[in-house]
This record gives structure tokens, sequence and C-alpha cells, in this order.
């Protein structure tokens, strides 16, 4: 027997299931017609942001909490999280009547922290330690041995793993033929999970691991041979952005996943918007993770039987503007530029007439101060009814002899200006 094959024979998933039967929900496995029609295939999403805690969380820590002995719960168990493990944390405390400490990074948005605490009740303290996830993983962990605790990690620990397969029981359950399986990848405790029990009891079955574009810890892993720390990620898709991937889920992710594809962070705001607007689904950036890699498989999921794991749906209703303002950027219908107006009555004036086209949209507009006060030039935002007017917008801007420069979403002074 293989190391893998050792490592999946670990997972205990029919005792998992008994164990989290107690308080999760049995999340839905709906058709979704829309996304079938477009793919020609029968879509299936698996509605964990229907959970009871809004995401697939739940069953992992559920699972290792109350696995623990007696001894063990008597001293209390502690968790680091800005999200999702966090509230399965606390509600799973409070089911158990046992003490928890939660940390959280201090930047962590407000409705999460209430959310954990109202999860939580008497039973759960959050504490606010550092800037980053990291910085506030290693204050928890050193409190939980400072007072003889145990800690409850995310995504790497058996227990935990063997909690979130039960989301591939319940599918098969649900629906025993699945041609392909799309899960969204993080620190890679679903994936391992759910992908080991498909390769175990539907191995026909292809699955599709989708990270964001921005935090490819498991790809670079993979790449590796090992996991490794990557120096920088993009945060935005903060549900599955991890710097670096278990090291218990990589080789079991490494053994089950028939593909591993990034999705850029764009991508999964337009999907995140189109599933609100069409099918009055609210799901946060990791949730649409699954349904906006569907594209890049178009062809080969034609006629197929798709099931895509919507992971979960605590989404702060904040971000909204910013998740619109990325769909648009990715989409080619939002685009920045500085210009340097002639200084001359009418320059603004000729700029609508001539350079704008008729469905063409300033949405932004501000002079940029210099250091010695003189204006400087404008940061001007275009928004695009279609993609095909770009080419005409920047046509008019040539003919026209304005002077301008295009901020590109990779450029410093993109994120500088905008």
């Amino acid at each position: 027997m293989s190391t893998i094959e050792k490592s999946i024979h670990q997972l205990d998933y029919q005792s998992a299931v008994n164990r989290v039967a107690k308080i999760v929900n049995r999340t839905p496995l709906q058709l979704n017609r829309s996304l079938s029609a477009k793919f020609q295939a029968q879509v299936y999403l698996k509605r964990e942001d229907l959970q009871v805690v809004r995401s697939y969380k739940l069953r992992g820590a559920y699972n290792m909490i109350s696995s623990l002995p007696e001894a063990q719960l008597q001293k209390g168990v502690v968790c680091a999280s800005a999200g999702n493990h966090a509230q399965g944390f606390a509600y799973s405390c409070r089911k158990l009547g046992i003490r928890g400490t939660v940390f959280m990074p201090v930047i962590t948005p407000n409705q999460k922290v209430n959310q954990t605490k109202m999860f939580g009740e008497d039973q759960v303290e959050v504490r606010m330690v550092g800037d980053t996830y990291d910085d506030c993983a290693v204050a928890a962990k050193k409190f939980t041995d400072e007072r003889g605790m145990t800690y409850i990690p995310p995504f790497d620990d058996y227990r935990i793993i063997e909690g979130q397969a039960t989301v591939a029981v319940e599918i098969l359950e649900q629906n025993p033929h699945i041609d392909y399986l799309f899960v969204p990848v993080g620190g890679g405790g679903l994936a391992s999970g759910t992908g080991s029990y498909f390769k175990t009891y539907s191995p026909n079955t292809r699955i599709i691991g989708l990270e964001p574009e921005g935090a490819p810890s498991l790809l670079a892993a993979f790449k590796a041979g090992k996991p490794v720390t990557l120096d920088n990620i993009e945060s935005f898709v903060d549900g599955a952005s991890v710097k670096r991937t278990g090291d218990l889920t990589y080789p079991i992710c490494k053994e089950v996943l028939d593909d591993l594809h990034l999705v850029p962070e764009g991508k999964v705001c337009s999907t995140i918007l189109k599933l609100y607007n069409e099918d009055a689904i609210v799901v946060e950036p990791a949730g649409a993770l699954s349904i906006a890699g569907l594209d890049d498989f178009a062809k080969e999921i034609k006629s197929k039987t798709v099931v895509c794991i919507v992971s979960g749906s605590n989404n702060d209703i904040d971000r909204m503007q910013e998740i619109k303002e990325r769909s648009l950027q990715y989409e080619g219908l939002k685009h920045y530029f500085l210009i340097r107006f002639a200084q001359r009555p009418g320059a603004l004036k000729e700029f609508v007439n001539h350079v704008l086209g008729p469905t063409d949209d300033i949405t932004r507009f501000e002079y940029i101060q210099k250091h010695n006060k003189e204006t400087g030039p404008a940061l001007v935002g275009i928004e695009l009814k279609s993609r095909r007017d770009y080419d005409a917008l920047m046509s008019n801007l040539r003919r026209v002899n304005i002077h301008y420069t295009e901020l590109k979403k990779d450029d410093d002074m993109f994120g500088y200006a905008v």
C-alpha cells in the first residue's frame, strides 16, 4: 500500500457522517437550468451556501472537535481564522458546550467578527491579533501551547479532511452518476476530502480543482513537488487564498485531482453577479470558484453530468462595489487613464464630444494634485457598454491627439491612483 493510500485509508468517512449528521444541514443538490442550457450538460450545484453557518467549514470543525477525548475538551480548543472556519468552530463549541478561543486578524471585517460571536455565544472568546492571518495563527498556536489546549486547524488534519468529505457522501447519495466534480481549492481540505471519497466510491468521476489565480499555493506545490510558502498572494478570494497548502492535504490532492485550474479574480466577480442576477443565489468569492471555472471546460463537459460545489455565502454587502468594479475590468468594460488636458477653455468638452462614444460613460474624474499644489493630470474612469467599443475609444484618443497614459491593473501606478 502506497503512502497516499495509507493516508486515504486513515479517513473514516462513516464515523464523520454519523458525527456531523447531528448538526449539519443535508444541503440540496440542485439542477441549475441556466448553466445546464449554457453548457449543454446537466449542471448541478451542491448548495453548501445553505449550510447552518453558510459554508461547509462546519463539517470539518465539528468532526474534529467532537472526536477529541473528554480530557482535551475540558481544557478548551483554539482556532485562527478570518472567516468561515471561525464560524464553524464557534458553532461547534456552542453545540458541544466547550470553551473556545478564536484568534482573528485585526483587519477582519466587523460582519465576520459579529457572526462568529453570534454563533459561539458565551462559549467563545474572540481575540483580535495581528495584521495578517499568518501573524494571527502564530499567536493562536503560542496561546494553545501555553495553556495546554487543542488547536483546530482550518484544513490540515485528517479529521478536518474526513469531515469535509461528508459533502461528497451526500452528493453521491443524491446522484450516484457524476461525470465531473468541480471543487474550490484553498488549503485543500475540501478538495482532498471530497476527492478521496469520489476516487474510492466513484472512480470514473473526473475531479477538477479550482484555485484563485492570485493565490496558487497548491499549483506551486505541484510544481515544486512539495508544499511551498508563497511570498505574496492576492487575498480577494479570502475563503480560498492561502500562502501555503497543507502538508497532509497536498499529497492527497496530488493523487485525487485530475486537473487543477486557476481562475482569475475578475472572472469570480462576474460569476458572483451573474448568480445573483439570474438565480438570486448569493455567494462569496470562494463559493463562486467552481462555477467560474466551467467556461474553460465547456467542450469537455458537454452532455455530461456535472456537480459544482458552492462552498459558502458569507459575503459582506460592503464588498459589492469592489466586486462590480473587478468584474467590469475583467470583462473589458472599465478602463482608467491619466489624461493631460490642454490648459484652454473647451478642452474637456472636446474630450466628451470627440473621444467618447455614444454609450461610453465617465464614471470617475478627478485631478491629481502635484506636490507643489499645481494641478496635474486627471484620473478618468470610463465604462463601456461593450468590449468592442474599446478600439474606437483608443482610436479617438489618438485622432484628437489627447496626451494620455492608460493604467493597467498590474502597474504600480494603477494601485496608487485607482
